[in-house]
C-alpha cells in the first residue's frame, strides 16, 4: 500500500509528464542489448533503461577474479558462421561481422574486461537507444482496455521521471547476492567485496560457504597461499562434464577437488547453512558450531561458556578455527521495484531466485511482461543454456518473434520447400544450427506439412514448451501434421552421480541410435498438433509429448551428421514411412520409365522431371554415371549435322534415329540412386 501511495504521489507531482514508448527494456546487459538490436532492426519504438553509465555493468565487477568461464573458440576448421557460433559463447547476434567476440579477445577463457568493451561497442556501433544513468525504482500497472495487453506499464526512475509503455521487457539479470542469515553471519565476508589479492590470505585458514563456480573461483585464487580451505554447502559438488550443464562446476576452477581427493589438507563438506552458527573468540578466530547449541545460552556470555560440537564429538570435521569465512552463494532476481499489481512472484524450490514465467518467457502474473536473459533461466534451469549468453541470445530472438506476431501481425519467419528437400533441410540444420545446439531440449525447428505432403514450411528455433500454442504464437497453420527437430542428450547420461567416462559410453550403430548418450538430433512426428493437456502430461524429463513416431540420429564423435549410411539413409526412410511416400532422387531415364509404368510418380519426378527441371546432362556427367554403374552405356557413334555429342537436343534426336542401339528390357532401365 505504501509503494502504491508513493507511486501515486509521484504521478501527481509530475502531472501528466509520461514519456511513452511501445517497448520498455530494463537493463542494458547482454540480453537487454540483444532485444534492443532486434527491436531496432524491426523499426519498433523502444527504449532501454540502464542504471549505470555504460552497458554490461555486471561484468565491470564480476567475476571478481576477471576470468570468464564462457569459451571463446576462435578456430573450428570451418568458415560457416552459424556453425562457429556453436563454439562462441560470448558473441551476441547481429548482422555486423565486426561484433564477433573473437575480435575482442584471443583467450579461450576471456577476461571480463573484454566483455565490457564488447558490450560498449555493440551498443554504440549499432546505435541502440540506451538511456544511461537511469535507475528504474518502481513499476506498476495502469488499466486501459485500449492498450495492447489491457494495461500500460508505468515506470518511475530515481529522478521521479515517469514512463509509460505497452510492453515491458525485463533484462536486469540476477544481481542481488544470496545471503543466509544465521548466528554469527555478521562475521562473513561476501564474494562481492572480499579481497582478490592472494597475499591477503597468506598463512590463513579459510572457510567458504557455497559450491558453485564463484566459490571454486575464489578458492582457486588463494589455493597456493592458505593453510587449508574448507568448503561447505547443502548439496554435493556437481561437475559440468557429468551434468552437461554449463552452470555447474567447470574444470577451469576445480583445483580444490585435486587437493581434497589427494589429501592435501583442503576439503569439502555437506550441511545446511541455516543450521550453522559462527562464534568469534578473543583472538579473532572464528569457530563453527550449530545453531541449536546457541538457542538457550546467554548471548553476553563468552566463548568459553558456549558448547561446541567438538566438546561432544572430538573428531568434529570443522573443529579447527578459521581466520576468515567467505560467502559465495550466487545471486537472485531483484523483486523490490515491482508493484504487487504485477504479481511478479519468485519460483519454487531451487528456482526461487528467478521470477515465475511461462515457457514463452512471459510472466505468469501479467500479460505483456517478458523476462529475458539470466533471469529467464527458470524455463530450463539445470537443463540447458538459457541462463548464459550463448543460450539466451536465441531465446531473446524467439521472444522478439512472438512479439512481432502478437502486436504487429508479422508471422514467425518461415521458408516453404518442396517435399523432396525435406531430408536435406533437416541434415543441413542439425549440422549447422547454433540455436538448436546450444538450447538443446528447449528450442526446436518445426516442419509444418502441406496438404498431401507435397511441400513443407520450415520454422526455426521455436520454444517447444509452447508447442500447443504454435498456431496462435506464430501465425502459421498446422492442419496436416508436423515434424519437430530437436537436440537431446541420452535420458540417463546426465547427473551429478553419473560416470560419463565409462567404457562403451558411445553408440556407433544406426540401429542403436535411440540409445545415444551424447548430444544428438531427435525428430518427433505428430499427425496433429499436440494439445496443452498432452504437453502437461508428457513423460518426466521429456521435452515433448509422446509422438506418433520418433527417430534418433545416432550420436557422432565429430558432431557431423552427414554419413550416408549411418545418418542420412535411416533419416530418409523414417520420413518416408511417416509420409508414405518416396523421397529418393532419380535420374531422368528412371522418371521416364515410371511415367509409363506407374500410376503415381515419386515426388522427385513430379516436381522435377515432369516440369522439365533438373540438371542438364553433359558428356562428363554421363561418363561418370556409366563408370559408376548408374546408367546404361549408350554409345552414340553417328551424329548428323553440326551438333556436338553433348548437345541435349542433338542427343535426343540421334537417340531416336540410331537403330544400332540395342533394345533392352524395361526393367533394366530402372535405376534409382539415393542421394
Amino acid at each position: 500500500l505504501g509503494l502504491a501511495l508513493y507511486a501515486s504521489s509521484l504521478c501527481e507531482a509530475s502531472g501528466t509528464a509520461f514519456l511513452y514508448h511501445d517497448y520498455c527494456v530494463i537493463g542494458a546487459g547482454p540480453s537487454g542489448l540483444q532485444v534492443a538490436y532486434f527491436l531496432q532492426r524491426a523499426g519498433r519504438d523502444y527504449v532501454v533503461f540502464e542504471r549505470s553509465h555504460a552497458p554490461g555493468s555486471f561484468f565491470a565487477l564480476y567475476p571478481r577474479h576477471r576470468k570468464l568461464i564462457s569459451i571463446n573458440k576462435r578456430y573450428t576448421g570451418k568458415s560457416n558462421g552459424e556453425f562457429n557460433l556453436r563454439h562462441d559463447w560470448n558473441s551476441l547476434l547481429s548482422h555486423d561481422r565486426r561484433l564477433l567476440f573473437q575480435r575482442y579477445s584471443r583467450d579461450f577463457f576471456p577476461n571480463a574486461d573484454a566483455m565490457v568493451r564488447y558490450l560498449e561497442d555493440f551498443a554504440s556501433l549499432l546505435k541502440l537507444r540506451v538511456q544511461y544513468n537511469t535507475a528504474i525504482v518502481h513499476v506498476t500497472l495502469e488499466r486501459d482496455e485500449q492498450a495492447w495487453n489491457g494495461h500500460y506499464f508505468l515506470l518511475t526512475d530515481q529522478d521521479r521521471q515517469n514512463y509509460k509503455c505497452s510492453s515491458l521487457l525485463v533484462a536486469t539479470g540476477t544481481w542481488v547476492p544470496n545471503v543466509v542469515n544465521f548466528p554469527g553471519s555478521e562475521y562473513v565476508e561476501g564474494y562481492e567485496t572480499v579481497s582478490i589479492n592472494p597475499e591477503d590470505f597468506a598463512g590463513q585458514t579459510v572457510l567458504i560457504l557455497g559450491r558453485g563456480n564463484s566459490a571454486f573461483e575464489t578458492a582457486e585464487n588463494i589455493l597456493g597461499v592458505t593453510n587449508f580451505i574448507h568448503m561447505v554447502s547443502r548439496s554435493r559438488v556437481r561437475l559440468s562434464w557429468a551434468t552437461h550443464y554449463v552452470g555447474d562446476l567447470r574444470a577451469i576452477n576445480n583445483g580444490l577437488l585435486d587437493t581434497y581427493q589427494l589429501k592435501s589438507l583442503d576439503g569439502l563438506l555437506e550441511g545446511d547453512l541455516e543450521d550453522l552458527a559462527i562464534v568469534k573468540d578473543k583472538k579473532g578466530k572464528l569457530h563453527i558450531t550449530l545453531r541449536f547449541y546457541l538457542e538457550n545460552r546467554n548471548t553476553s556470555a563468552g566463548i568459553d561458556s558456549i558448547t561446541l560440537p567438538q566438546d561432544e564429538l572430538d573428531n568434529f570435521a570443522t573443529r579447527a578455527p578459521y581466520d576468515r569465512v567467505i560467502r559465495c552463494l550466487g545471486w537472485k532476481f531483484d523483486f523490490s521495484i515491482y508493484n504487487r499489481s504485477l504479481r511478479m512472484m519468485p519460483g519454487k524450490g531451487n528456482k526461487k531466485k528467478y521470477p515465475q514465467i511461462k515457457p514463452s518467457y512471459e510472466s505468469r502474473g501479467t500479460r505483456g511482461l517478458f523476462v529475458l536473459g539470466t533471469a529467464s533461466h527458470s524455463v530450463d534451469f539445470r537443463k540447458s543454456a538459457g541462463g548464459f549468453i550463448h543460450g539466451f541470445r536465441y531465446t531473446t530472438r524467439a521472444v522478439h518473434r512472438l512479439l512481432e506476431n502478437r502486436h504487429h501481425g508479422v508471422p514467425w519467419p518461415s521458408t516453404v520447400y518442396p517435399i523432396t528437400q525435406l531430408t536435406n533441410s533437416i541434415i543441413k540444420r542439425v549440422n549447422e544450427a547454433s540455436g538448436l545446439y546450444q538450447m538443446f531440449s528447449v528450442l526446436a525447428d518445426i516442419i509444418l506439412l502441406r496438404e498431401n505432403a507435397t511441400a513443407f514450411e520450415y520454422l526455426e528455433e521455436y520454444p517447444v514448451g509452447v508447442l500447443a500454442e504454435l498456431e496462435m504464437q506464430t501465425g502459421r497453420k498446422a492442419p496436416n501434421g508436423l515434424f519437430v527437430v530437436i537436440m537431446e542428450y541420452g535420458r540417463n547420461f546426465s547427473g551429478a552421480d553419473k560416470d560419463v567416462f565409462y567404457y562403451n559410453r558411445a553408440v556407433g550403430e544406426a540401429q542403436h541410435a535411440w540409445q545415444s548418450n551424447f548430444l544428438h538430433p531427435v525428430i518427433y512426428y505428430y499427425k496433429r498438433l499436440p494439445t496443452e493437456r498432452e504437453m502437461r502430461l508428457r513423460p518426466p524429463d521429456w521435452p515433448l509429448p509422446r509422438p506418433d513416431a520418433v527417430h534418433h540420429i545416432v550420436e557422432d564423435f565429430l558432431t557431423d551428421w552427414t554419413a550416408p549410411n549411418a545418418h542420412i539413409l535411416p533419416l530418409r526412410r523414417f520420413l518416408e514411412n511417416c509420409l508414405s511416400t518416396d523421397l529418393r532422387n532419380f535420374f531422368a531415364e528412371s522418371c521416364f520409365l515410371f511415367a509409363f509404368t506407374r500410376q503415381k510418380l515419386p515426388p522427385f519426378c513430379r516436381q522435377g522431371y515432369v516440369r522439365m527441371q533438373g540438371l542438364v546432362g553433359s558428356e562428363g556427367l554421363r561418363r561418370h554415371a556409366v563408370e559408376a554403374g548408374l546408367l546404361e552405356d549408350y554409345t552414340l557413334t553417328d551424329f548428323s549435322g553440326d551438333r556436338p555429342p553433348d548437345s541435349r537436343e542433338g542427343s535426343q534426336d540421334q537417340l531416336l534415329r540410331d537403330h544400332s542401339i540395342p533394345v533392352r528390357p524395361l526393367q533394366h532401365l530402372v535405376n534409382a540412386k539415393d542421394e
